[in-house]
């Protein structure tokens, strides 16, 4: 898949100028996530930023409003770039079970480095999914967000696996929330294994989560 130009595709309402469109925007990106991964979203600012990759504040919001505008282009970057993974994982598969084990396992495996995005670290993005992505939904506008469509590639995915779910039972009645338990449970394993181990059985070279969250969609449905 190397040297293939593939472009992720997000809200345009969440930048005032694409990013991708030039080697600002594209620096802007790389080194938010950098940062962000770094010292949290909280002490993070456009001024640091700007510092980092030698220009001004005002030329980072050139592209993007305010902060939070650019957390939720992230975020929203990285559930495409979810959806591509399982489509391309899941293409020319037919059996349902193997297609919702093979989505499983994107959703709750360590992440790894991606060679076909090189402007994007894959690894520390997920960092701060993990540690920062509530604070882009838990928040008075969501409503009015979700409207514009800033959250369509996280919904997108939860749709296409439950879809897989339906497929494999047509009769099972929650297969939304179970994608989004699976989702938002796996990084929340991840997180506790980090930082609170007793609050989870991660265990190093044994792939538990992805087995936990295995057993569990194929004991509930």
């Amino acid at each position: 898949m190397k040297n293939l130009s593939i472009k992720i595709n997000s809200c345009t309402d969440l930048y005032s100028k694409d990013p991708e469109s030039s080697e600002l925007g594209i620096q802007i990106i790389s080194k938010s996530i950098e940062i962000i991964n770094n010292i949290g979203f909280e002490s993070f600012n456009f001024k640091k930023l700007g510092d980092s990759i030698g220009s001004n504040e005002s030329s980072v919001y050139r592209y993007f409003s305010n902060k939070h505008a650019l957390l939720i282009y992230l975020v929203n970057w990285y559930w495409s770039w979810m959806d591509y993974k399982i489509v391309l994982k899941t293409t020319n598969i037919y059996d349902p079970k193997e297609k919702l084990k093979l989505s499983i396992e994107l959703l709750a495996e360590d992440i790894k480095k991606d060679s076909d995005f090189s402007f994007i670290d894959e690894v520390q993005l997920n960092k701060i999914i993990i540690t920062e992505s509530s604070k882009a939904y838990h928040n008075i506008d969501i409503d009015k967000e979700n409207e514009k469509g800033f959250f369509k590639a996280y919904k997108q995915v939860v749709e296409r696996v439950s879809s897989f779910i339906v497929e494999y039972n047509p009769n099972y009645e929650f297969p939304h929330m179970l994608v989004s338990t699976i989702i938002e449970g796996a990084h929340n394993q991840r997180f506790f294994a980090d930082h609170i181990p007793s609050l989870t059985d991660f265990q190093k070279g044994k792939n538990n989560i992805v087995r936990f969250y295995t057993n569990l969609v194929f004991c509930s449905i």
